[in-house]
């Protein structure tokens, strides 16, 4: 349990590790930084979903034959609903975006930046979570490797989201403490809702290649909604699609490796 526990974690450390970078700046990211960190960002979540979650899901069901593909392809639209449910109910402001989204709500600007984010966590807290659910149960074929994999990776991949909250926060006049706690607030999520989802494990393995796919369909609707827009947009396009590919590639390798 201790090593689940220390894996659930990792990315809520990640998290934490970005936001601290508003100690050691002294000005804001610029365009072509912000570009390079939510491109790795997406490509790490990209990579994650196929070889943390989809493959995993489908294999799990090869006794299926050729409809070894249903349940993971439910479980992928379920995630990509739910995820689309939530944007229509939680009020939020992308960063860069000029207008919120959801509900009209009169919080402030940067309670709004902070929900966006912690709202695209969720799914990343359930992927890690289900992952080490499986592995608790040992009945979903998931190794201590491959559950380590997937929290280095989005622990990797929320190293840069957390900066990306602090760092404007503070170019916005919020003081250094405030900016970080915030951005270490974005990211709490992550381990709360993978620590439920282990506590679950029972409930959840009878299901699991649904969920690893909930969680995979749920992660790939943040990455087109909202990471791929902010690198097509403006100059430095190229930027974020290089760093885009590295991410895809060392949290493929770190799959592969670990697990």
């Amino acid at each position: 349990m201790k090593e689940t526990a220390f894996g659930l974690l990792i990315p809520f450390a990640g998290t934490a590790a970005g936001a601290a970078c508003v100690f050691g700046m002294k000005s804001a990211l610029g365009q072509g930084v912000q570009k390079a960190l939510s491109g790795f960002a997406a490509g790490v979540m990209m990579a994650a979903s196929i070889w943390s979650l989809l493959i995993p899901a489908m294999e799990q069901c090869a006794p299926m034959g050729r409809w070894a593909f249903l349940p993971a392809f439910v479980g992928f639209w379920l995630g990509v609903l739910f995820l689309l449910l939530l944007d229509h109910l939680i009020p939020h402001l992308h960063r860069n975006a000029k207008r919120a989204e959801g509900p009209k709500s009169k919080l402030a600007r940067t309670t709004m930046m902070v929900l966006a984010v912690t709202l695209h966590n969720i799914p990343e807290g359930m992927a890690v979570g289900v992952v080490y659910a499986g592995l608790v149960s040992g009945s979903a074929e998931i190794t201590a490797g491959a559950a380590m994999a997937l929290a280095l990776g989005i622990a990797i991949q929320n190293f840069p989201e957390g900066a990306i909250i602090s760092m404007p926060l503070h170019a916005e006049g919020a003081g250094k403490g405030k900016a970080f706690c915030y951005g270490v607030l974005s990211g709490a999520v992550e381990p709360v809702f993978g620590f439920l989802t282990v506590l679950a494990a029972g409930l959840i393995v009878p299901p699991m290649p649904y969920l690893l796919s909930f969680a995979a369909g749920a992660m790939l609707y943040v990455v087109v909604e909202e990471l791929i827009p902010d690198l097509a947009a403006g100059e430095h396009s190229h930027v974020g699609v290089l760093l885009f590919a590295l991410g895809f590639t060392i949290m493929m390798a770190l799959d592969v490796a670990l697990g």
